[in-house]
């Protein structure tokens, strides 16, 4: 088995750049690395990873490998996987297997050779190293220790295994942390999917008519973000608390079906198949923008789209084009998977940082510890480690409550 195959080694010192920058504003990832560093708690431990390969993931991948660990990783994403960041990581020893606009094909057949590796642990984002181990690669369950899930599509995957009974070894579901969903999922994909868009389109917010597909945590940040940018926002729900919470935010809140009259901009964020279809983008105006920030590119349905269109164009990078037979274009960002990671960087820095410390505590939690096969969620302890040490590293100091304090939280009488 080869070590790595990236697209060109010699992208690797642009690469490192890159990571050098990003890690600069990591400080979590940065404490958690001092605290253990001395331990080398990895070692003799294998990781496969299957993660966005930027420069933020790739410092998470790196320190793992720093603390021990033999690591392989393949791109989660076709678009969002950056050729210098595997160049980068290859020179540094970690086995890489992807580049940017890799086929169906070749992404799954980098995931299988990943879990060649035989991996006690598994890091996750969308769960596609757990469904491929239980589905084609069943014998190397008994290896597998445990591991995390980053996202909320996989966390989805994972309770619907778990549920059926199916799922062989234990997972920690770090998407649903506080300090993950509160911010990564509120203000980490509030500002990426509009940088996505910024970036590919070169076009103003203010002023749009912006539906918000889904008002789950990431829905709240993009929708939150674009009424910053002066947009007029359109909330579409199925579950009647999340569609009042939005009204109350002071959103507008109406069907799929009446805001694809009216919308410019449009963005899904449900982690569902088929959320915007043939009768939403028959009743669209000329020139809308469809994007997605829900995982999977399956909420807007391309063949529904396809099939309505007499052409496509690429008109910019990340752009497709559909030219409708009665002339009108609706535009598709990032061939309809994430557009903070396909057309940007995906989150910022600092929220990546707490992420990613998440993920590396996670990691070594599941290495530690004899768990039984099943869906766990991240121990309360390490949820507000990770926050308390963002916060020492920005020089904020919390009150902590009284001796007194404690024991009358604890009491039901007065």
């Amino acid at each position: 088995m080869g070590q790595y195959k990236v697209m060109d080694m010699s992208l690797a010192e642009h690469g490192w750049k890159k990571m050098e920058w990003a890690w600069q504003y990591m400080p979590s990832l940065q404490f958690v690395y001092k605290k253990y560093k001395d331990a080398q708690p990895f070692k003799g431990a294998t990781i496969a990873a299957c993660l966005h390969l930027e420069a933020k993931t790739a410092n998470l991948l790196l320190t793992l490998s720093h603390l021990g660990a033999t690591v392989a990783a393949c791109g989660s994403n076709p678009l969002s996987t950056q050729d210098d960041i595997c160049a980068a990581l290859a020179d540094k020893g970690v086995h890489v297997y992807s580049h940017r606009g890799m086929s169906t094909d070749e992404y799954f057949d980098y995931v299988r050779t990943v879990l060649n590796y035989k991996p006690n642990i598994i890091i996750d984002d969308g769960a596609d190293l757990v469904v491929t181990l239980h589905q084609e690669l069943p014998d190397l369950i008994p290896g597998i220790l445990g591991g995390s899930e980053e996202t909320t599509s996989g966390v989805k995957r994972l309770k619907a295994m778990e549920n059926q009974g199916v799922l062989k070894f234990p997972m920690i579901a770090v998407n649903d942390a506080l300090s993950k969903y509160l911010f990564d999922n509120r203000y980490g994909t509030g500002q990426s999917v509009w940088d996505g868009f910024m970036r590919t389109t070169n076009m103003i917010v203010a002023g749009k008519t912006v539906v918000v597909v889904g008002y789950g945590w990431c829905g709240r940040g993009v929708a939150m973000r674009a009424a910053g940018l002066g947009a007029r926002v359109i909330v579409t729900e199925t579950d009647p608390h999340k569609a009042c919470e939005a009204l109350m935010d002071g959103f507008d809140v109406m069907t799929l079906e009446k805001a694809s009259r009216v919308g410019d901009i449009f963005m899904t964020l449900t982690g569902n198949v088929n959320v915007i279809r043939r009768e939403h983008f028959e009743l669209m105006k000329d020139g809308a923008v469809l994007g997605n920030a829900g995982h999977f590119d399956v909420e807007i349905s391309k063949p529904d789209l396809a099939s309505l269109a007499e052409r496509v164009e690429r008109l910019r990078e990340n752009v497709d084009s559909y030219v409708m037979k009665d002339g009108r274009r609706l535009h598709l960002l990032g061939e309809g998977r994430l557009t903070n990671l396909a057309c940007a960087d995906g989150h910022p820095i600092e929220i990546m940082d707490l992420s990613f410390s998440l993920q590396l505590e996670a990691a070594l939690y599941v290495y530690t510890h004899k768990m039984a096969p099943g869906l766990y969620a991240v121990p309360e302890e390490t949820d507000r480690a990770v926050m308390e040490s963002k916060l020492a590293a920005l020089g904020i100091a919390i009150d902590r409550m009284t001796p007194e304090q404690v024991e009358y939280m604890k009491s039901w009488q007065e």
